[in-house]
């Protein structure tokens, strides 16, 4: 910053390298838990979802299976788990985690437990071929671009020095920003957000779907369609950290457009579902009758605990509404499970 102050997304990139490079942020003893740590019962449904989708492609082996931003390994090794019901997609499956994380790629190592895979530091390195994409809570960590409306139109919101520590600084007036058509014209005082590396690997995977064949499945937090507001921030120990404070030690996230996203893949040729709310997808995949499963016979305190975790994950005031399910698809495949009425 030695040059001038710089944009949000050179900001937020830089913290999350730092951040993530620490491995510590995932679970009760980090800063935040996600869906696959909540619960068994994500990651099984995730792998039973991909089972019927494989199906659908007419199970092609092998079949790459790619998960953006694995956290730990808990989803994939889940995954895995419950694939072994499908003898022959687990067979096809050929592993492929896309992770810059040393300390992390060495977590999902160990959570694998000697299943062979492949990591990788871009979805681009993907090897050819059908594929399976799972990506959960990653595209809400891409850095975004945040700009304000003034008087004298849109100009982007820039971190700057104050003193020791950060402050929001606006640039020189944008012309045409690159903002939706419908965010183009809300009142003065407005912030709007866009997600350039979203947009450009939502549409690589649409790319890549429409060429090759294969689904993609997108679970984060979001709106369904493109809407100003300012939605960066960050978490630090579980709770609501300020986003200038401490970079490099707490997690920054911004709200997942869902929209851009669906018309960037659309745009190159891939067949969209949804989005539709985490909870509702959970439920038409049969998330209620599998707790009913890992509750049975269960002392009370065990019980109860899948019942708390189910609540979580589905509930319209914890994670079954804010978040939201995605699917991507080649154009010529079946119907996505969980997506359909």
């Amino acid at each position: 910053m030695a040059a001038g102050p710089i944009p949000v997304a050179a900001y937020m990139e830089t913290a999350l390298a730092a951040y993530y490079a620490r491995g510590e942020a995932f679970g009760a003893a980090g800063d935040f838990t996600t869906a696959p740590e909540i619960s068994q019962m994500f990651g099984e449904l995730v792998g039973l979802w991909a089972a019927v989708a494989w199906q659908g492609m007419g199970s092609p082996a092998p079949v790459r299976l790619v998960e953006l931003g694995p956290g730990r390994g808990t989803l994939v090794a889940d995954f895995l788990r419950a694939a072994a019901g499908v003898p022959a997609f687990l067979a096809a499956i050929d592993p492929h985690l896309v992770e810059t994380s040393p300390s992390l790629r060495a977590l999902q190592r160990t959570a694998l437990g000697g299943r062979a895979a492949t990591w990788h530091d871009g979805f681009e390195q993907v090897p050819g071929g059908p594929i399976l994409l799972i990506a959960n809570e990653f595209f809400d960590a891409l850095p975004i671009r945040q700009f304000e409306r003034t008087a004298e139109g849109w100009r982007e919101r820039l971190v700057g020095l104050d003193g020791g520590g950060f402050r929001f600084v606006l640039g020189d007036p944008v012309a045409e920003p690159p903002l939706a058509e419908e965010v183009r014209g809300s009142p003065p005082g407005s912030i709007a957000e866009t997600c350039p590396a979203g947009i450009a690997l939502a549409a690589a995977i649409g790319r890549r779907l429409a060429r090759e064949g294969g689904a993609a499945l997108i679970v984060d937090y979001g709106t369904a369609r493109s809407a100003p507001g300012d939605s960066f921030q960050a978490v630090r120990r579980h709770a609501p950290h300020p986003p200038l404070e401490n970079p490099g030690e707490a997690d920054l996230t911004a709200h997942v457009d869902f929209a851009a996203l669906a018309a960037a893949a659309k745009g190159e040729g891939a067949r969209v579902e949804g989005p539709i709310g985490q909870g509702l997808w959970l439920q038409r995949l049969g998330i209620s009758v599998r707790a009913r499963a890992l509750m049975d016979g269960k002392p009370p305190r065990q019980a109860a605990a899948v019942a708390s975790a189910l609540q979580r994950l589905i509930g319209a005031e914890e994670m079954g509404t804010l978040f939201k399910a995605l699917g991507l698809a080649a154009p010529s495949s079946p119907p996505l499970p969980g997506f359909g009425p």
